[in-house]
């Protein structure tokens, strides 16, 4: 039976047959590619399924030379099959392993053959000798009489020849017997082909429910993506929630202390209060050193004209200062109404 002696996945290809130019794709993914060696016929093989398809089944010769075409991409051409089957490789050190196993097989291959020929070369060459001396022995028993009336007569080349009559002989037995064991061996083959054959429609079905399986996979990866994509939408709208907590926190926070400074304004202004008569007091005088300094003015309109907004401006400001501190008493009598 073959035995796997290397594998490796790879993107398959083939040579357009029309064309003869052209790479049409022969899987849709990488599938595994497998060097497979048969003990009983001395022979190897590249072979590759995908699913339940055999897309490489060839033999390996010792004229076949496996070509690299770029950094990862090999091909070769078989004749058998007539095409030329492609690989693309992922990396560069799997062409590398691939190209260095296929030149081993290719020169273990043309040992095998070698070797063949050798065999056939020398049955070939002992039955061209049995041809050539079973006559020569058979006229000499005709004319000599028996095989002990041979030897008595014919010396030592009669029992040569006799012996290598004999060999021969056993040469047959023997390729009788090995016969008998290639049948048996045929038999053993064609039990293994029909094992390997139910195995391959038992792997069939297996590939139609690992199918199925692989689509109830992918109908349960959508449902779990559109999950994660409500979780994710549910996750952002739980951030931004927590930012507007963030902001608000941060504005009571202002609020707080805004407020505490309106106490501490408020508790400043109930202690100015009590001194406000002075400040009006002050502010009369004040109002008559400016009218004293507008009549000193007057006189001096042509130096300070520059000047002369400022003064009105303060004026004006003044005023309203006035109005607020009018307004502010009546706020603080308010307020020290409701205190008392």
């Amino acid at each position: 039976m073959e035995q796997p002696i290397f594998t490796t996945r790879a993107h398959v290809f083939q040579i357009d047959p029309t064309t003869k130019k052209n790479w049409v794709p022969a899987s849709k993914q990488a599938v595994t590619v497998s060097y497979f060696y048969d003990s009983t016929r001395n022979s190897y093989r590249i072979i590759s399924v995908d699913g339940s398809k055999v897309i490489i089944n060839s033999t390996i010769t010792p004229n076949m030379t496996f070509t690299k075409t770029s950094q990862k991409f090999g091909q070769w051409a078989d004749s058998r099959a007539n095409t030329v089957f492609g690989l693309g490789f992922a990396s560069e050190q799997q062409l590398a392993k691939f190209a260095e196993k296929f030149q081993e097989v290719k020169e273990a291959a043309k040992l095998a053959r070698d070797k063949s020929q050798e065999k056939m070369e020398t049955s070939s060459n002992h039955s061209q000798e049995s041809g050539r001396e079973t006559p020569s022995s058979t006229q000499a028993s005709s004319i000599n009489g028996t095989d002990d009336e041979k030897i008595s007569h014919g010396g030592p080349e009669t029992a040569a020849l006799i012996t290598e009559n004999d060999r021969l002989k056993t040469a047959v037995e023997q390729s009788n017997a090995n016969a008998k064991k290639w049948e048996t061996e045929l038999q053993t083959l064609r039990e293994s082909n029909a094992r390997l054959v139910d195995a391959l429609t038992e792997s069939s079905a297996n590939v139609e429910s690992w199918k199925k399986q692989l689509n109830s996979c992918k109908e349960e990866s959508e449902t779990l993506r559109e999950k994660i994509s409500e979780l994710e939408a549910q996750c952002a709208e739980a951030s931004a929630e927590k930012e507007r907590n963030a902001q608000l926190s941060a504005r009571v926070q202002e609020l707080e202390t805004e407020l505490q400074d309106k106490e501490q304004e408020l508790e400043n202004l109930r202690k100015q209060a009590e001194i406000i008569p002075q400040l009006m007091a002050e502010c009369e005088s004040i109002t008559e050193k400016l009218q004293a300094a507008d009549v000193k003015n007057k006189d001096l309109e042509e130096r300070i004209g520059g000047l002369q907004a400022d003064i009105e401006d303060s004026q004006s400001k003044q005023g309203n200062m006035k109005g607020e501190l009018k307004k502010f008493m009546d706020i603080l009598d308010g307020k020290i109404d409701e205190l008392h």
